[in-house]
């Protein structure tokens, strides 16, 4: 038989005399990613065969019903067994399935946000486009509200998400960090009615993006050399084997690891986040900020604790220092903002050092506490934006902190939710964010991580100023010329909100069920 007869592929298929062989795919363990894919195959296909005045039910119906689905068969297919699959390209371990759920809950609540404003609506134009040929309805459509492209470019980002925090070597991860990513940076850009501020946030994410692929890439191909296979168990086995510094090692890492820092946020990486988050549609940043982090988690999870185990003491200190400085650097920066997107933004920055500090308590009450957190903050996080959406002037939505005052006076119910899920943000007893930072600084304690922990607990206290300040406008300040107004939520706005409402509280005050199954999840596939 010559040479050829037996090469194996990247993916895993293997090729010879006979021809291609395809991998062997674990069709129930990788169901909801096929779920995903095919609703969102379908729903491009609506987007080019529906009349437009159709299009956006029709979507919202599919999108919904496709993420809904995708659920149930994980919840249906889920197990406390490892399956690798895909000729070991994808892990479906605890860790997957949790990030997977967790990611499948915020994006059905992202298309009901989509649905509500898919862009930033002028004024209460929305209300008026119900009557047709009314200048109410001219407005809605200037505003964006006819783009169902959305939709259809949601769906693909979920399957990156679905598919990045599962892959299992860093081809298969870099494939899904463009498919999630290539998407958002199109979404960034839908905003309308401020096209340019709007564009320039999605021009700054794409280069971010492009930062945080070609970094990946080096870091992937320096790995290679060092390992001679881009299988995470194979770096894995090759760094057990190394008795000195190994260059291609040590730069392979710190190249890949910081291309996924871009993704979670970290300082000195955030750069733009900020810009973004403040030109960007409020509902892809609702979305994108808690959606992004938990995918971009999960695969830093996977490669911190399944291929770079054995070599922590080279690695651990650099890490300790980028999630103190991000601790810090976010919780400073956002006390001076004056706009309430870039305080969030900045929260959102403080937040991954938080997160960070729970991965590196490297055992299973890190995983299992970083895995709670990730969950309890995508939900408040989507909250807290959905909220942001409804308070508006003449001019559209408004997010200084000055226009605010008054708010809570003249809208009590909007502003006791918004300061829950501000509250919750700056961890206060009885919230989620609570429990999150209790356990992710435990671990870190338990851990031998004491360091992390008190600067964790300190940048949180020094948080509060910033959450609290904004509370106070909406209730104690007087209201001026330039004071905004809340606007009416619709029903998908509303159903939004209560269930970021009703989580936010249940997980604080009763989030022994959530916890318990995170410590059930973590665990990777070896």
């Amino acid at each position: 038989m010559s040479a050829l007869a037996s090469v194996a592929l990247p993916l895993g298929g293997t090729v010879g005399g006979g021809g291609i062989a395809p991998p062997e795919i674990d069709w129930v363990a990788t169901a909801p990613m096929w779920v995903v894919a095919a609703v969102a195959i379908v729903s491009v296909t609506l987007e080019a065969a529906l009349p437009r005045g159709r299009r956006r039910a029709a979507q919202v119906v599919v999108s919904v019903g496709g993420l809904v689905a995708a659920l149930v068969a994980l919840v249906l297919t889920w197990s406390d067994e490892a399956v690798v699959t895909a000729s070991g390209s994808i892990a479906i371990d605890g860790v997957t399935r949790f990030l997977m759920a967790t990611v499948l809950v915020l994006a059905i609540l992202g298309v009901l946000l989509f649905d509500d404003r898919v862009d930033d609506e002028p004024g209460f134009a929305a209300q008026a486009s119900a009557v047709p040929g009314s200048p109410g309805e001219a407005a809605a459509r200037r505003a964006g509200l006819e783009q169902t492209e959305v939709f259809p470019l949601l769906l693909f980002v979920v399957l990156g998400m679905l598919v990045f925090p599962a892959a299992n070597d860093l081809l298969t991860m870099f494939v899904a960090l463009e498919v999630l990513s290539l998407p958002l940076y199109l979404l960034c850009g839908f905003a309308r009615r401020r096209r340019l501020l709007s564009q320039e946030a999605a021009v700054k994410y794409f280069l971010l993006g492009a930062f945080s692929s070609a970094f990946f890439l080096f870091g992937a191909a320096l790995l290679y050399g060092f390992a001679g296979s881009i299988a995470l168990a194979d770096i894995r086995t090759a760094v057990q084997t190394v008795t000195g510094q190994e260059e291609l090692l040590v730069l392979g890492f710190g190249l890949l690891v910081i291309g996924l820092l871009f993704k979670v946020g970290s300082a000195p990486f955030h750069s733009w986040t900020p810009d973004v988050y403040q030109g960007a549609p409020t509902a892809v940043v609702a979305f994108m900020a808690a959606a992004t982090k938990v995918a971009a988690f999960g695969a830093l999870l996977r490669v911190l604790y399944v291929a770079f185990p054995d070599n922590r003491w080279d690695w651990l200190p650099v890490l300790w220092a980028v999630a103190i400085t991000t601790m810090v650097l976010g919780t400073v920066v956002a006390v001076i903002q004056q706009d309430i997107k870039r305080v969030l933004a900045y929260s959102s920055v403080a937040h991954a050092g938080f997160i960070l500090t729970g991965v590196l308590a490297l055992d299973t009450a890190g995983v299992s506490g970083s895995l709670f957190y990730l969950a309890a903050y995508g939900v408040t996080t989507i909250g807290a934006f959905a909220a942001l959406t409804l308070v508006r002037d003449a001019g559209g939505e408004s997010t200084t902190i000055r226009s605010w005052a008054g708010v809570g006076r003249r809208s009590p119910v909007f502003a006791a939710m918004f300061s829950l899920f501000l509250l919750a943000l700056a961890g206060i007893p009885l919230t989620s964010g609570f429990v999150g930072k209790v356990a992710v600084f435990g671990a870190a304690i338990a851990g031998g991580a004491e360091v992390l922990a008190v600067v964790g607990v300190l940048t949180s206290a020094v948080a509060v100023v910033f959450y609290v300040r904004i509370i106070v406008s909406m209730y104690f300040a007087d209201a001026g010329d330039d004071t905004a107004r809340v606007a009416t939520p619709s029903a998908a706005l509303t159903g939004v909100l209560a269930v970021a409402a009703a989580v936010t509280v249940l997980l604080g005050v009763l989030p022994t069920p959530l916890l318990g199954l995170a410590e059930q999840s973590g665990f990777f596939a070896l």
